[in-house]
């Protein structure tokens, strides 16, 4: 009787094993449809709850941001102040104290004007309007492009002149003293957190940086540093370049006789606070007004603003942006018409600086690392 024993090539041969699915596979797999399905609406739910609390504090990032971006403006002015030998508290106490005495003067002095002006433009833009379709210059204009601009003039009258189109407008009286209770609080809450965040940036820079990893802080921090130092230096540039622009307006607008001057000076700070695009859309504003006093004035002030343009560009902007990172005017127009659609004037107004620094984040840290790579 032969005994059969194993050959040395079997034994040595392992048995295959079917591979085993691993528990997490096998419990989100197919195999569970049902407990798949919980943890991805689960998890579907999650994330709408996160969108929906995101939404309902829109508003309180829009002022965080807003707030940040005060105090890196006015933080240049602080450090000046420092380097008198002043410290930083005294420094935040004068910065603030100065910009109280303005936003006093501003309200005491300007703005019972700007009112008084604006319930004047709409109580006498029915007269300027048929003052202008009786105009020489309205004249030609109606027989070189038809009737259809005094019909268009005259649908504007009575648009203006029927007071429940000015309700609907500004969503009835209501909803016009909410809008300003609201913007009066947020200016509030805008500085006492600018306040805030002023006292104790050097503190948050520090808590950044100890963020990253040791061999990295001096490079973070130095890329930091010039990201602030551009953003301050650009929103206080910005500042002092609209303020240029209003006066210029206001001088231009007294001088040609033009009406409106103060309105038209508040109009031009708050429009050409954007760059680059802001300015060509307050030459268009207040020509465009001028027009509707004298056709000829409103040449003269036309060319008269596009001439300051120019020197705006060529003269003022590298004086004062001489500290703010060179952006190509192609993404300055990209950025403000971005911003300006998702937040209206504050998002033109923080796209630039944003764009900015991506700006320098690409050229210090993404080119030199694909320069590095072989």
């Amino acid at each position: 009787m032969t005994e059969v024993t194993d050959s040395p090539d079997d034994a040595a041969t392992p048995t295959a094993t079917p591979p085993q699915e691993s528990e997490p596979a096998r419990w989100f797999g197919l195999r569970n449809p049902f407990a798949f399905g919980f943890f991805a609406v689960l998890g579907g739910l999650v994330a709408l709850a996160l969108g929906i609390a995101v939404t309902n504090i829109v508003t309180v990032i829009i002022y965080i941001a807003f707030a940040l971006f005060v105090a890196l403006g006015l933080d240049p002015v602080v450090r000046a102040l420092e380097r008198k030998n002043v410290t930083r508290a005294w420094s935040i106490v004068i910065v603030y104290f100065g910009f109280a005495i303005v936003l006093a003067g501003v309200l005491l002095l300007v703005l019972p004007t700007v009112v008084e002006q604006i319930a004047q433009f709409i109580k006498d833009l029915p007269t300027l309007i048929n003052n202008f379709m009786k105009s020489d210059f309205f004249l030609w204009a109606e027989d070189n492009f038809g009737d259809s601009l005094g019909d268009m003039l005259t649908e504007a009258q009575k648009f203006v002149t029927n007071p429940s189109n000015i309700a609907a407008i500004g969503g009835g009286v209501l909803q016009a003293g909410v809008t300003v209770a609201t913007a009066i609080s947020g200016g509030v809450i805008v500085i006492v957190l600018s306040l805030y965040f002023l006292a104790s940036l050097p503190m948050m820079k520090q808590a950044f940086y100890r963020l990253a990893p040791a061999r990295n802080r001096s490079g973070i921090a130095d890329l930091t540093e010039q990201i602030t130092d551009s953003v301050g230096g650009y929103l206080m540039g910005m500042v002092i370049l609209a303020f240029f622009n209003s006066m210029f307006t206001l001088i231009m607008y007294i001088v040609l006789g033009l009406p409106f001057p103060a309105l038209l000076a508040v109009t031009a700070f708050c429009i050409t606070i954007i760059p680059l695009v802001g300015p060509v859309l307050f030459w268009i504003i207040g020509s465009s007004v001028a027009l509707f006093a004298d056709p000829l004035l409103a040449l003269v002030f036309a060319a008269a603003y596009l001439l300051y343009m120019q020197i705006e560009a060529y003269v003022l902007t590298p004086r004062v942006m001489n500290r703010t990172i060179s952006i190509p005017g192609s993404l300055v127009v990209i950025g403000a018409l971005v911003g300006g659609t998702l937040l209206g004037l504050l998002g033109a107004l923080v796209a630039i600086p944003v764009t900015a620094s991506i700006l320098l984040i690409i050229k210090q840290v993404l080119i030199p690392r694909q320069d590095a790579k072989v």
